[in-house]
């Protein structure tokens, strides 16, 4: 019987010794896996670092770059000439074609000044329009204030007096931003679908009656063809 009872406590002692090493070696192989994990989360928050610190770089760059082509701020441009050399440079363009006299003109200065500084991947210039009669005849501006947008040089829209910017002269600078976003020659982050109109609900209720005032190519002030 004593030597059953050694045999059973030798088993159940190797038994142990067995259970202890496979937990051992669980324990070891856990370990190693905890390890490695945070073996890569180093690595990849290394490498994650280094990617945010290169796009940081090149956004910088990017900035600097802009900014040495005249963007961050709304500028008048002295002559039809200079608008094809800015608008070659640069990949999105603003242009208010303007007049002295129109004072919807002075409106619109106002919140392309703001838009100017906060849009610095757009490029916001402004033309008088009875100084270039050869581009307002090739862009068919009629109407003042026109604002073209301009992207890869090319001409893909126009906000023609203030119909789009809710029929108002009390626009906000957010409309005015919103309506850019829509032509994409800006950076929008708000949401095209709702436009921010102060006095329309609905975009494109009513359509332009500029266009049909026009007689002759003369160029009619906006304001005093509207409501």
């Amino acid at each position: 019987k004593m030597a059953a009872d050694t045999s059973v406590d030798i088993l159940q002692k190797v038994l142990e010794n067995e259970i202890l090493q496979s937990a051992k070696v669980v324990e070891e192989h856990l370990d190693a896996e905890i390890q490695k994990l945070d073996q890569m989360d180093e690595d990849e928050l290394e490498r994650l670092k280094q990617r945010r610190l290169e796009a940081l770089k090149k956004s910088q760059q990017q900035k600097q770059e802009w900014l040495s082509k005249g963007h961050g701020e709304y500028r008048e441009i002295p002559s039809e000439r200079d608008f094809f050399q800015e608008v070659k440079e640069s990949k999105n363009v603003v242009c208010h074609f303007y007049r002295d006299t129109t004072f919807r003109c002075q409106i619109m200065d106002k919140h392309l000044t703001v838009l100017a500084k906060k849009h610095i991947e757009t490029k916001f210039l402004k033309l008088n329009a009875e100084k270039s009669p050869f581009l307002c005849e090739r862009l068919r501006i009629k109407v003042i204030p026109t604002v073209a947008l301009i992207k890869d040089g090319k001409t893909q829209d126009y906000i023609v007096g203030f119909t789009d910017l809710g029929n108002t002269d009390d626009f906000t600078t957010e409309t005015l931003e919103w309506r850019l976003g829509c032509a994409d020659v800006i950076n929008y982050s708000g949401n095209l679908m709702e436009p921010p109109f102060q006095s329309q609900k609905k975009y494109g209720t009513s359509l332009t009656k500029l266009d049909k005032k026009t007689i002759r190519g003369k160029i009619y002030d906006s304001d005093s063809d509207d409501d």
